[in-house]
């Protein structure tokens, strides 16, 4: 992979409800990890409430081989590659979201060929803009992330865009509750 190394920790399992979330009083927390639309464009909306603007930063992208659990859910041949991608969507300076994209080769061909050079564009700010995109359930887990002393909640999703298959993982960092709790206004 380009840049520095990958800064994902891998949950074993992915499940489709958070029941330890669901029963505690983190409503903003909640709200995110349900989120139906593009995380980018609600992202930006509570950037620019703040005072700011959403900016991409990349930790890593390039060809490497998807953990086995992503490989399953994938469908992919052990030992096969992907383009995988890990971000930190950053709002007012501050980490607020870090996100792994894993792109099968086949994902990529045709328009989606354009999803291997985004630089510091956003792969939800495209995914949500194209009629062709289908998406699965999301699941949640809670991961540990290494510049975090707890652990973070997460969510993914399992996309289609034109038949071919796009997993997407967004953990959600402490600052973006905070932000988010200072404001009423966090829908696009």
């Amino acid at each position: 992979m380009q840049n520095s190394p990958s800064k994902w920790k891998h949950p074993r399992h992915w499940q489709q409800e958070p029941l330890k979330l669901r029963l505690s009083s983190q409503r903003d927390l909640r709200s995110w990890l349900a989120e139906p639309g593009s995380l980018t464009a609600r992202l930006s909306s509570l950037a620019q409430h703040s005072g700011g603007e959403l900016r991409v930063e990349v930790i890593c992208e390039g060809w490497d081989l998807p953990s086995a659990e992503e490989a399953r859910t994938l469908k992919l041949r052990r030992g096969e590659f992907a383009w995988i991608r890990e971000v930190v969507l950053m709002g007012i300076d501050t980490p607020w979201v870090q996100a792994r994209s894993v792109l099968p080769r086949p994902s990529l061909g045709g328009l989606n060929r354009r999803l291997t050079r985004l630089g510091n564009q956003s792969l939800g700010s495209l995914l949500f803009r194209d009629p062709a995109l289908v998406r699965g359930p999301i699941r949640y887990a809670q991961l540990k992330l290494p510049a975090y002393a707890s652990t973070v909640w997460a969510r993914r999703s399992r996309f289609l865009l034109r038949g071919q298959a796009i997993l997407v993982a967004e953990a959600f960092l402490p600052a973006l509750l905070t932000a988010s709790a200072h404001t009423d206004t966090i829908t696009p």
